[in-house]
């Protein structure tokens, strides 16, 4: 449950409808962090376009930049943003049978070699301490380019502010996401 409550409609201008609105295009559902996000409007205002040049622009694949963002979550805890990143790979046409593999990528034969060494980045790199070395620049090098790269890290580096936000403030998964991650991940504790 989240720890501030939402706010009211009267705070809600033209320009964070909009945004909004845009969250909801992109993501299918409002998530409840656009909402909170929502009580300091210059925060939303531009969170929003950002988040989303990362997710859906460059050059990679949405799918695995969503399943960079769930690794990198799962590694800080926020089963919010775990949730929500492999609805969305799912969402972007992701392989069913590898985003239910996502945490098993190191032993899955499901994964190639570029993909395990995006996802390596994304697990040491989502701890705290983060655990990136010159080993895991070496082993990207070989299959991505310096701006494919920079967008591996850019997306790691959105959830680790959004893994902060949710987890901090509290952020109540939304149905969709939470029916999504129930089904695929059944083993796994959802509600608490």
């Amino acid at each position: 449950m989240s720890r501030i409550d939402p706010p009211s409609e009267e705070q809600l201008t033209p320009e964070l409808r909009q945004g909004m609105a845009m969250a909801e295009a992109f993501m299918g559902f409002l998530p409840n962090s656009s909402v909170s996000m929502a009580h300091w409007p210059e925060l939303a205002q531009t969170f929003a376009p950002f988040a989303a040049n990362i997710l859906g622009g460059g050059e990679l694949d949405r799918s695995l930049k969503n399943m960079i963002a769930a690794v990198a979550s799962n590694a800080a805890g926020c089963r919010y943003c775990s949730a929500h990143t492999t609805h969305q790979a799912h969402r972007a046409g992701g392989d069913a049978e590898k985003i239910a593999k996502v945490w098993e990528y190191q032993t899955s034969d499901l994964f190639t070699d570029a993909e395990r060494a995006a996802l390596d980045l994304a697990l040491v790199g989502g701890q705290v301490p983060n655990g990136a070395t010159d080993a895991h620049f070496d082993e990207l090098k070989k299959h991505y380019s310096n701006k494919q790269i920079v967008e591996i890290v850019a997306v790691i580096s959105l959830f680790g502010f959004l893994n902060r936000y949710n987890d901090t403030i509290g952020s109540e998964l939304e149905e969709e996401p939470l029916n999504f991650a129930k089904e695929t991940f059944a083993q796994r504790d959802w509600d608490g």
